[in-house]
């Protein structure tokens, strides 16, 4: 907020404090839950509950604060044995997973205070792992289909916010740059990731980008994507959608480029004359159209303020603050015979609102992202490995475009199978394929979710209700 909002450095301490305080609710929402119904039911009852409630907290806070970064099932990202259950449950299975084991040391210790219970606990124990063990390896583990098409990703490394310390290039130079580099992608791969065979690093030059001698040329792409970056490019630029439907002809690829939609209209919410959305604009081989689909899930704070009426002061305070406009639909766009899905950037985040690009038909998903903003703090790997999720999740190919990296292509079981390194310009063709099968989360999102929700409740009903007669369950 200081680096790249443009905030005093004592406010954005003062807000950092206030986002932490805000977090912190939640985990005092988990407390106080185990702590409602160990009134009524006892601790070793209330122990039982954790998963269950750790779960309910979560999807409390995807859908009330919009805030789900992280869940705590995300630390088995690279256990293919638990990440079974995401196609069915969502991450949330995985988190509910990792709360019960702990849960269940906790109460490993209760039970040494009742020596007469251990045979018939320890018991009941084993039968319960047993059975959830021999279950869990019964369910096939994620295969997609062999990669049969490529896609060509451009990482544009472009300076954001107060980074900025070059001299900038125009959008003419910019266009011409990222438009070489789809016609002439590089052959590099990125240390470091679980399942990426390591390959030797090559240094690509900043702009001017100048293609050295004995570099193969053009190899044709089914799909070229630029991603989510500070460039500005406008769709109602002239000059701009000319250049694209030109590069579109040129490499006979549809393009994917993420991009400013502008539709020149009054807006009344914005008190102007347009309605400014982050989208990803498409366009194909031999057409004059051009398609758009408009960022749906913006981020607060960052590309809009919240509560303006109450919030009237924060323009001054966040001046690098966005001002966009949500979009409306979750357009697919259609290559050949196959329809693609894309969300941008922090949408990334929202598990039920990605799968539903896919129960509308989508055979491959589309990240594109402008990660610049999170330097070289760990949450660039962060919200890798949440798009990870996402591809387990829904069995789809993801083709991650992002500004500084990490630029990759995901297969349907998590596996980043081909990625470029983080910042540098250059291009990267990766494989990828089409599936049309649908997940049990796919069709039927977070239900495991609300189960665990009502579990919770249900539970602390229960526990007001006995403290208010004064009756408890030993």
């Amino acid at each position: 907020m200081h680096l790249y909002g443009g905030l005093p450095y004592p406010v954005a301490v003062g807000i950092l404090i206030l986002f932490c305080l805000y977090l912190g609710l939640y985990h005092a929402l988990f407390s106080g839950i185990l702590a409602c119904v160990r009134l009524y039911f006892g601790r070793q009852s209330a122990l039982w509950l954790v998963p269950f409630a750790w779960v309910a907290v979560e999807l409390a806070r995807a859908r009330v604060t919009g805030f789900p970064w992280d869940l705590f099932g995300l630390t088995q990202i690279d256990n293919p044995f638990l990440t079974r259950l995401a196609p069915f449950a969502g991450a949330y299975a995985l988190s509910f997973v990792v709360a019960l084991v702990n849960a269940l040391w906790l109460i490993r210790i209760r039970i040494r205070h009742r020596p007469y219970l251990r045979p018939f606990i320890v018991a009941a124990g084993f039968v319960i792992v047993g059975f959830y063990v021999i279950g869990l390896s019964r369910i096939p583990g994620q295969h997609g289909s062999a990669p049969g098409a490529t896609a060509t990703l451009v990482q544009e490394n472009l300076e954001v916010g107060a980074a900025r310390t070059g001299p900038e290039e125009t959008r003419v130079e910019m266009m011409r740059s990222f438009a070489n580099l789809s016609r002439n992608p590089q052959h590099v791969a990125l240390n470091g990731i679980p399942g990426v065979h390591a390959t030797s690093i090559v240094t690509i030059p900043s702009f001017p980008y100048v293609l050295s001698p004995g570099v193969p040329s053009y190899q044709p792409a089914d799909l070229i994507v630029w991603p989510e970056s500070p460039a500005g490019f406008q769709t109602n630029d002239p000059d701009f959608v000319e250049r694209m439907h030109a590069l579109a002809d040129t490499t006979h690829a549809p393009l994917i480029i993420g991009s400013l939609g502008v539709v020149t209209q009054p807006n009344p919410d914005a008190d102007r004359s347009y309605f400014l959305y982050d989208s990803a604009a498409f366009f194909t081989p031999g057409s004059i159209t051009m398609e758009r689909y408009d960022k749906i899930h913006l981020v607060p704070w960052g590309e809009y303020i919240p509560f303006k009426r109450f919030f009237f002061f924060a323009s001054k305070l966040t001046a690098g603050v966005g001002d966009m406009d949500r979009g409306t639909e979750r357009n697919l766009f259609t290559a050949g015979q196959h329809r693609i899905g894309v969300f941008v950037c922090y949408e990334s985040v929202f598990a039920d609102e990605v799968r539903q690009f896919v129960n509308d038909g989508a055979e491959v998903l589309v990240n594109i992202s402008d990660d610049g903003w999170y330097g070289d703090s760990g949450a660039p790997w962060q919200h890798l490995n949440m798009v990870r999720m996402r591809a387990i999740e829904n069995h789809r190919w993801i083709l991650r475009s992002t500004n500084t990296g990490i630029t990759s292509s995901i297969d349907p079981s998590g596996r980043v199978v081909a990625a470029l390194p983080r910042h540098i310009r250059a291009s990267i063709n990766v494989p990828f394929g089409f599936e049309q099968d649908k997940t049990f989360y796919t069709r039927y999102g977070d239900l495991f979710a609300y189960l665990c929700a009502l579990v919770t409740l249900a539970a602390v009903v229960a526990g007001l209700r006995g403290r208010a007669s004064g009756i408890r369950v030993n």
